[in-house]
């Protein structure tokens, strides 16, 4: 069949944002005016296209990353919208490890909000070129200078302006394009007619300057560019585009474009830039990865229909009719409906039933795949996010992706004991789709836990047990995931000697433990002469086994360096499993000789405050452990930065409401853990609590 279009005309892209800066309300206008949908989708109302779920379309946020394809100007541009809720930033993070490109949106009021800097940082982490749209220039307090500002100061990026607004809230009307040094005004309400103009008069000086700056700015990184701004001569058109696509490629500096999606202005040229600007697959470096069966040894992709097929599984759901979609990124090669591949991760083959290029929730079936396209893939039973899947003749493991660890836990049970079987086959295609949910059984009471990044994702899960896969839950209240650590450095022995079956079984081992950076470093000063290598190994595997619970109250132990001194061997009755126990002992008796201290999670909240309530506002910080950061002023508005431990910032968003009569807003996400006070350490362990 071959390709539908050369790989130099494919587009990648995703749109990233804080929550409410208008990202699935941009991909529903692009989705129209390129002809991918009949009438717009309205998220306010519950239509969004990309906003399938219930749970979307009764909240107007996006939870799930919805991909789609559609087509412009002979281009065929693969579009993810993601989430800009924090409890979702894990939907972002696997969305742009696949990625070549990304419309980063602001909201012109608000600028550069908490959420904004963390998708940017991924960004950063993945090297994904970006280009800015500046929403809602039509809401009262829009300003674009300031969103330029707070690009480079919060953002440490150089923004190049490419449009300014023409006019702004209530009289917004258009852009002036810098390029062509044209006015473009939209002429009718629902965006699809505009036209070019002279640039008014009351903006000439305006446009001169900001047109001065981008050549200024792009000749610092373009030798052909710089000699002719140094000679006067005039640059083209095309020639300047050139130099932009190169730069921003580059990740050197950032194209920024500005409108309002829900008015259906600023949208058509900012398609035509996803086009001009943002790398196609050929355009980013071949991707690398290692030997299946040798670690060290590096492998390379280019990005060619003709080398071996290479994809990565960067999301899994499921589907209520087709079952588990395998989402997958193809960097090299092509691959048809029908044909065996290998997960290299798994070690399994697995066969490819359908491939079905997705919009939102529907579905189209297509035959092939190529480098550069995504797609879901149907059939595969081992798949899981983050594998990587080749042909079978040429393996490569490419980079792992590595997801935050969850804060909040709440247990659950069925409501009938005939759903017991049927909620943990549901809980377990649940953390297949989503790797941030944990699940695990507390030994103790039975309970199931179920551990997330937020209230709201967890109350996400549940809405979704209850209402689409029908099994009525308990719930407890939300607890958070404390972790315990030591404080001090100390040394245990451990001795496990004991006739099991007739037979003597022995262990011996001195350890030391002491606080360090990383989760858990294992060192040891074990002569391999003196205790063969298998034993060493069971020592650290004891260590392992000790970390998931702590001596405080039971907490994953976290940020300790154990360096085993000594252990003794007898030949005829030392044993692995003996070692691994009497590990176990020495860890949980070294722990507690080396003052074990309790961590918490340490929350970043913004809040953004009327004048007349941020008094009370910060009192009740102080009252929950806060600490303030800065203060800021925006516009009217106070804008706080402080930490927060999760324990008391349950409930924030209706005390913050109450507090300001519904006028404040806040951000919460998850920053670091930090050691928890002794007083309130001894209050949150009560019973628990056992001084060392």
């Amino acid at each position: 069949m071959g390709r539908e279009l050369p790989i130099h005309r494919t587009r990648n892209i995703g749109i990233m944002a804080h929550i409410d800066a208008g990202k699935t309300t941009l991909t529903e206008r692009i989705l129209y005016y390129t002809g991918k949908t009949y009438k717009i989708g309205e998220v306010h109302d519950g239509t969004a296209e990309m906003d399938w779920m219930i749970q979307e379309k009764e909240r107007g946020i996006t939870i799930t990353a919805a991909a789609t394809t559609t087509y412009w100007k002979n281009t065929r541009i693969n579009i993810i919208d993601t989430p800009g809720h924090v409890d979702f930033t894990v939907e972002v993070e696997r969305s742009l490890r696949v990625l070549d490109g990304a419309i980063a949106v602001f909201d012109a009021v608000a600028g550069v909000e908490p959420q904004s800097e963390t998708v940017w940082r991924q960004a950063d982490h993945y090297n994904v070129p970006r280009i800015c749209f500046i929403n809602k220039m039509d809401r009262v307090g829009a300003d674009f200078e300031r969103c330029l500002t707070m690009i480079k100061e919060r953002l440490y990026s150089i923004p190049l302006p490419l449009q300014i607004p023409y006019g702004k809230e209530d009289i917004f009307r258009g852009v002036i394009d810098l390029i062509q040094m044209k006015g473009i005004i939209w002429t009718d309400a629902s965006g699809e007619h505009y036209e070019y103009t002279a640039i008014p008069d009351e903006l000439q000086s305006e446009a001169k300057y900001y047109r001065e700056h981008l050549i200024e700015t792009v000749a610092e990184h373009d030798e052909q560019i710089l000699d002719k701004y140094l000679a006067g001569v005039e640059i083209e058109e095309q020639e300047l585009k050139r130099a932009i696509r190169t730069v921003t490629i580059k990740s050197a500096l950032f194209p920024v474009f500005c409108g309002s999606a829900l008015k259906n202005k600023g949208v058509q040229p900012l398609i035509d830039a996803i086009v001009d600007y943002l790398p196609s697959p050929k355009d980013i470096p071949s991707i690398k990865g290692n030997d299946a069966q040798h670690d060290d040894v590096i492998l390379e992709r280019h990005p060619d229909d003709k080398e071996p097929f290479c994809a990565l599984c960067f999301k899994i759901m499921t589907d209520a009719y087709v079952g588990k979609l395998c989402y997958i990124r193809v960097y090299s090669g092509h691959v048809s409906v029908g044909e065996s591949i290998l997960n290299v991760n798994k070690q399994k083959k697995e066969r490819i039933q359908r491939i079905l290029r997705m919009h939102a929730n529907d579905r189209e079936d297509i035959k092939e795949l190529y480098t550069g396209d995504i797609a879901a893939i149907v059939g595969f039973k081992f798949a899981q996010t983050g594998d990587t899947i080749t042909s079978i003749d040429a393996p490569i493991v490419l980079g792992k992706m590595e997801f935050p660890e969850p804060v909040i836990s709440i247990a659950i049970e069925p409501k009938t004991r005939a759903d017991i079987e049927k909620l943990h086959m549901i809980l377990k295609r649940l953390v297949d789709e989503d790797p941030t949910i944990f699940v695990k059984v507390d030994e103790e009471s039975g309970q199931i836990v179920l551990s997330g990044m937020g209230e709201l994702h967890l109350e996400i899960i549940v809405d979704r047990l209850q209402r689409e896969f029908n099994i009525p839950v308990n719930i407890g209240k939300p607890q958070v995931a404390y972790k315990e650590t030591v404080s001090a450095t100390a040394k245990a022995e451990g001795i496990f000697e004991k006739e099991i079956g007739g037979k003597l079984q022995y262990g011996h081992v001195l350890l030391e433990v002491s606080p360090c950076d990383s989760h858990f470093e294992f060192i040891s000063k074990l002569d391999n002469a003196a205790i063969p290598d298998i034993f060493i190994k069971a020592i650290e595997m004891g260590c392992r086994d000790a970390l998931n619970s702590g001596v405080i109250a039971g907490y994953e132990i976290t940020r300790i360096r154990v360096i085993v001194e000594d252990a003794k061997y007898r030949e005829d009755v030392s044993v692995d499993h003996a070692y691994r126990i009497a590990t176990t002992m020495a860890f949980r008796d070294a722990v507690k000789k080396a003052t074990p201290v309790l961590l918490e999670p340490i929350m970043k909240l913004e809040a953004v405050v009327p004048d007349e309530y941020m008094g009370d506002i910060i009192n009740d910080i102080n009252a929950r452990r806060g600490k303030i950061e800065h203060i800021d002023i925006r516009g009217m508005l106070k804008v706080i930065d402080a930490y927060v431990p999760l324990s008391e910032a349950f409930g924030y968003a209706t005390a913050v409401r109450s507090l300001s009569q519904g006028r404040a807003s806040h951000t919460l996400q998850f920053n670091h853990y930090d050691v928890v006070p002794q007083n309130v350490m001894e209050k949150i362990i009560g019973s628990y609590y056992r001084p060392v």
